[in-house]
């Protein structure tokens, strides 16, 4: 049985037509801003997922991986880097059509999430979140990236359905990769404030009591 298939085998019906359903990137996307955004802790199976119907970045992100990867593309993922302590990472699913990059993210924030694929390179898609990324001190925060993880080469973890085997997968192969440098820390000193106006719009539709430096638990 495929990787795919023993996944499928394990969801209960309804979510199992679901999941079929999701054929596009789009409906990838909008399935994952259905999901409740909990940013606690525990790092969820893509099953788990589904089953608890809610997620954060993280395991949203391979699910959405894993659902790319049932309509033809390869289940690839890089990770978004402020400073540490600053704020919370940002996982997001590649895709690639006609040699152009775009990406789907689970996110508290709304324009975070879902990019169209016409982007050349991976750097080029990754600054268009720069303006976004913002924290709660209303600063901008994204520094880094790292290269792209192939999830299906850790197929023999069991990572979508196995939460043991998911978390080997996250914290032992895909945090902790090296950073590709976006901006100089000469840059980062000289980034001016997020204004209140534009602060408002980045969080319309947030929860701030889930965002980094908020979150009680």
């Amino acid at each position: 049985m495929s990787f795919i298939a023993e996944f499928e085998s394990r969801l209960p019906a309804k979510l199992r037509r679901k999941f079929n359903q999701l054929n596009t990137p789009f409906a990838i996307q909008d399935y994952l801003d259905s999901l409740i955004y909990k940013g606690e802790e525990r790092d969820r199976s893509p099953l788990n997922v589904m089953l608890d119907g809610q997620a954060h970045c993280l395991d949203g992100g391979f699910l959405a991986a894993l659902c790319l990867w049932r309509i033809g593309f390869k289940p690839l993922l890089i990770d978004l880097l402020p400073d540490p302590g600053v704020d919370d990472d940002h996982v997001l699913a590649l895709y690639r059509i006609e040699g152009r990059w775009g990406a789907l993210a689970k996110s508290n924030y709304v324009n975070l999430g879902f990019r169209e694929p016409v982007y050349k390179s991976l750097r080029e898609l990754v600054m268009t979140y720069f303006e976004h990324y913002v924290s709660i001190r209303q600063r901008k925060v994204l520094t880094g990236y790292t290269r792209p993880i192939d999830a299906s080469r850790y197929a023999h973890l069991d990572w979508a359905w196995d939460e043991a085997g998911a978390n080997i997968l996250y914290h032992k192969h895909f945090y902790g990769r090296k950073a590709i440098r976006l901006i100089t820390p000469g840059m980062a000193a000289r980034l001016s404030p997020v204004t209140d106006r534009a602060y408002r719009a980045e969080t319309l539709f947030t929860d701030l009591n889930e965002s980094f430096g908020n979150r009680r638990y």
